[in-house]
């Protein structure tokens, strides 16, 4: 089997065992397990809390031994992990032992990259050209595992307990494990001045010094902001979708909820493909605030959604404006920070700008989300709009604060940021 044959396959292995799970815990949560808006936050946030300090640890451990045997070892503990998930019921004990697997897997989406980029390197391959085709595969196992998942656990398949999501995770992480421990050769560190990089340096800490620009201290406080949004519809929209209340058990939006959000993952690689484009044509600043104003368009259309036909196509183009609103804020906040930071210190400021949006942001957006939901918009809560007849108030309320929330940073965001787009002349 050839190199790129064989990062095909662990692309789509490492993103299966993401995808089984994550897009349904919220069902989990809060149908199977009747937990509050406060403990599901608290529980969705574990992808955050891992990404703070982890994915920094295990590249720095890589570095010093084998990055493929870290990946295969983190790998295996995630998978034994899960198996242990099914079994738990109350959510701080399941808080605890979702935080350990998250652990164990947050890191190896780094180490994914860094492994192929080596790789390619090696083969006399530039990442740059050879590196995307492998990587959309990443996508691909993403939505496979979401259609398997829905297979197993709706009524029209197999039947069983979302429980069988962290099963169908773990055999992926262990199958994921065994075939890389054959097919990757060795990756050794060829960093040898790591071994003069003091503990500062090696943690990246130095790249702070970004917040003395003003400029960059309000793109990194905007990242923050921003990445408080980026997981609220993988947390809530199956759980929104599987809601009985809106869409009754039998319809195809509660039977195929699933399938549905795997639009949004398939928006995501067309979008990807047309980022350079638009970067090209508009600069970093107008495609950053196009995906802010897109995650409204997400928020607002999933509160406009119920169970009728134009609900359906409301919930589909809040699908397909997800790549928009998800992948021009990531990759387009990726390039501002390689264009205006030093080449000694691009992996640090890179990892900052990780930490504000999926480590500080996405924790602080979870548990806030989930204390906003609990105390003012679940059944016994307040509600903040009323509007026409819909038959999902609460649901509604939840999506539009969502949704103006995200509006109000995409105006602070085209007045206090200020950047000025000079395109390239060839």
């Amino acid at each position: 089997m050839s190199t790129k044959s064989r990062l095909i396959v662990i692309n789509f292995l490492q993103f299966f065992v993401w995808g089984a799970w994550m897009m349904t815990l919220g069902s989990y949560g809060f149908k199977e397990k009747n937990w509050d808006g406060a403990a599901f936050g608290l529980v969705f946030s574990t992808m955050g809390f891992a990404s703070i300090v982890m994915p920094t640890l295990f590249g720095i451990i890589a570095d010093k031994w084998k990055a493929n045997y870290v990946f295969v070892l983190l790998h295996l503990l995630f998978g034994i992990t899960m198996c242990f998930l099914p079994l738990i019921d109350t959510p701080m004990s399941f808080f605890w032992l979702l935080l350990l697997a998250m652990c164990f897997y947050m890191p190896t989406i780094g180490l994914n990259n860094s492994i192929g980029f080596g790789i390619l390197k090696r083969e006399g391959k530039d990442p740059t050209t050879a590196f995307p085709p492998i990587r959309v595969w990443g996508t691909i196992g993403f939505i496979a595992s979401m259609w398997l998942t829905n297979f197993f656990t709706k009524t029209w398949g197999l039947g069983y307990s979302l429980k069988v999501s962290f099963i169908i995770s773990a055999v992926g992480a262990l199958c994921l494990a065994a075939y890389a421990f054959v097919a990757l050769p060795t990756i050794e560190s060829e960093r040898e001045q790591d071994k003069k990089q003091s503990l500062v340096e090696k943690l990246g800490l130095q790249a702070f010094v970004l917040f003395k620009q003003k400029k960059m201290a309000i793109f990194f406080v905007f990242s923050l902001l921003l990445g408080a949004a980026l997981q609220l519809t993988n947390a809530y929209g199956d759980a929104f979708l599987q809601d009985t209340t809106v869409f009754p058990e039998g319809t195809i939006v509660f039977n195929f909820s699933t399938i549905i959000l795997s639009i949004s993952q398939m928006s995501e690689t067309l979008f990807i493909l047309a980022i350079p484009f638009f970067m090209n044509r508009f600069g970093i600043k107008k495609v950053m605030l196009a995906s802010m104003l897109a995650w409204v368009l997400r928020f607002g259309l999933f509160g406009l959604a119920e169970n009728s036909g134009l609900g359906f196509v409301f919930i589909v183009i809040s699908c397909m404006v997800y790549g928009m609103a998800f992948d021009f804020f990531n990759i387009s906040g990726a390039l501002f920070v390689e264009k205006n930071t030093a080449a000694n210190i691009q992996s640090s400021a890179q990892g900052v700008f990780m930490l504000m949006t999926n480590g500080v942001g996405a924790v602080l957006g979870n548990i806030v989300a989930g204390e906003v939901i609990s105390n003012y918009f679940e059944p016994n809560g307040i509600r903040i709009w009323n509007i026409g007849n819909f038959e999902n108030p609460v649901w509604l309320n939840i999506w539009f604060i969502f949704a103006a929330y995200a509006l109000v940073i995409a105006v602070a965001f085209a007045i206090i940021f200020k950047y000025k787009y000079i395109p390239d002349k060839k």
